[in-house]
């Protein structure tokens, strides 16, 4: 579900990477911190960014 613009941003490996291990570390901390609402929807996202950045990702 990402637009052309967010393919052209996302280009670059690093980048996807980097949103992907935010996400990761994000959903670890509200973890650590006892809050599993946000827990869960950091979890999510790192799992958009996975699916969107990875596996569904066509490179050009």
């Amino acid at each position: 579900m990402l637009t052309d613009s967010d393919r052209a941003f996302f280009r670059p490996k690093w980048r996807r990477v980097t949103a992907t291990v935010f996400c990761a570390a994000w959903s670890i901390l509200e973890w650590v911190s006892n809050e599993p609402f946000w827990a869960v929807v950091a979890a999510g996202f790192t799992l958009y960014c996975v699916w969107n950045f990875f596996y569904a990702y066509k490179d050009e």
